[in-house]
């Protein structure tokens, strides 16, 4: 069970940096004031990955979790009006893609974090380690998907040499 969370502790480390990173570019973007927070929400439950007060973290999580929700909603009606990419267009040269993206990332990941909070430290159970191991496992398949996405946008947006903003 050590393993297990220390697993985890390094996947929300991974997801955290992640975050932070999006945050971080976020800044020049002309609605900044929607996803800064969303990413920075994002960015602190994941480095404080049980190390504040449980209560905190959850808020923090749920604020992420219904502001993710809402700017998903935002950005697929928004391409949905405007007929940019499609919903499951993964062309990350449009904006929209990368906005819907990221929110579906933080949105996973903010499920996961809760999932975590609530699971008693108790590793003696089956359903308690089944339930861990699912966490694990979808925080694991989520940093491998969000890592590879990001080295595909680096090298086709390099390749391709445009980005639409």
């Amino acid at each position: 069970m050590a393993t297990s969370r220390k697993l985890f502790g390094l996947c929300s480390v991974l997801m955290g940096s992640l975050f932070a990173y999006s945050a971080s570019v976020q800044l020049n973007d002309p609605d900044w004031y929607f996803w800064f927070p969303l990413y920075s929400c994002a960015c602190i439950v994941n480095m404080t990955n049980r190390t504040i007060s449980a209560k905190i973290t959850r808020q923090i999580a749920v604020t992420a979790l219904w502001l993710g929700i809402f700017l998903f909603l935002k950005v697929v009606f928004q391409d949905f009006v405007h007929g940019i990419a499609g919903f499951w267009s993964l062309d990350l040269s449009e904006r929209v893609v990368r906005e819907k993206t990221g929110s579906v990332l933080v949105i996973a990941s903010m499920i996961l974090q809760l999932k975590a909070s609530f699971m008693p430290n108790d590793p003696t159970k089956k359903h308690q380690r089944e339930f861990s191991s699912l966490v694990n496992y979808g925080m694991l398949t989520l940093v491998a998907f969000s890592y590879m996405l990001s080295l595909s946008f680096l090298f086709f947006a390099v390749q391709k040499g445009e980005m639409k903003f």
